[in-house]
């Protein structure tokens, strides 16, 4: 075990991982994230926080990851460059880790033209690959990159995203390669509607042997209605949603639609849970955690399984 966390065991036991996220409120209130907090309870592995997502200003998501703990949930953190230097990202680390966070995603984190202060500076000391093989070599090595001996390293089990439906296609597989190589246990995609491009990337990363070496959790987001996926389709960067997904939407009454929504995601995960190198799910329900239970439930992946150290494959 690399970190002893839920979402490792389960993994290494060849289970079927499940994931999703609360986005932290715009202020201070712990209830917010409580109370989504409660919803993801019992139908998930680990719960990611985000960082700042959009680069919009939110509570931080090492203190969301104490507050989702603290409901019974094993947390997630994420972590963006975009907004620390290496100094800020290592003293970050070893605090997480001393706080009993044991998942870490890597992230470079959305430039922050798209949010709410634009004006900001952004960072950018390293990326989100270089960050990768930063913690690696803490965890592994126990040493700072710099050379020096660390009092203690922190344990994290160290995760990536990757986004299949990004141009040029070319470069993608090759790029969770790099990540892979820094030193990713596992990796949570982007949002896929399209699987014919999705299975062609799979395809591709299997050539390189990629669903050996790296756990690989599909990302998947229920559409409420037509609009949403219009509106993400154009709006959203590395969303790739076939005109037949938004038309299965468009031809159901308006008030029927994110019923419809469910069902699909639904299909999508038991057609994801077949496919050869998929570890499991990312299920990112954007401000929709009450429907959580329903999704995971309906795909037959509830009750989570519990998996003690012991029971992981050697």
């Amino acid at each position: 075990m690399k970190s002893g966390s839920n979402l490792e065991r389960v993994l290494a036991a060849g289970q079927f991982a499940v994931t999703a996220e609360c986005g932290p409120p715009r202020g201070a209130d712990p209830e917010k994230v409580l109370k989504k907090a409660e919803f993801v309870k019992g139908n998930v592995d680990a719960c990611n926080v985000t960082d700042n997502q959009t680069s919009v200003v939110r509570m931080s998501s090492l203190a969301g990851c104490l507050l989702v703990r603290q409901s019974g949930t094993e947390p997630l953190l994420q972590m963006v460059v975009r907004d620390r230097n290496r100094i800020a990202l290592q003293s970050d680390l070893l605090g997480a880790s001393a706080l009993g966070v044991r998942n870490l995603l890597c992230l470079s984190g959305d430039h922050q033209k798209f949010g709410d202060d634009p004006q900001a500076k952004n960072v950018f000391d390293i990326d989100s690959i270089q960050l990768i093989h930063l913690v690696k070599t803490m965890r592994d090595d126990g040493v700072f990159p710099s050379g020096e001996k660390l009092d203690g390293a922190p344990k994290f089990f160290i995760g990536c995203a990757v986004n299949p439906f990004a141009d040029p296609f070319e470069i993608r597989v090759p790029r969770f390669k790099l990540k892979a190589d820094a030193g990713a246990d596992f990796v949570q995609t982007q949002c896929i509607y399209n699987m014919d491009t999705f299975t062609r990337y799979m395809e591709e990363a299997k050539k390189m042997g990629l669903h050996e070496r790296v756990k690989i959790l599909a990302g998947v987001t229920p559409l409420k209605s037509v609009g949403m996926a219009k509106f993400m389709n154009k709006m959203v960067a590395g969303i790739d949603i076939p005109e037949p997904v938004i038309k299965r939407l468009a031809d159901e009454p308006k008030e029927k639609q994110a019923a419809k929504g469910i069902e699909m995601c639904i299909e999508q995960i038991q057609q994801l849970k077949e496919m050869e190198g998929i570890a499991g799910v990312h299920v990112m329900a954007i401000e929709w955690e009450e429907k959580l239970n329903e999704i995971i439930g309906g795909a037959g992946l509830l009750p989570r399984p519990v998996v003690d150290e012991g029971e992981t494959e050697r």
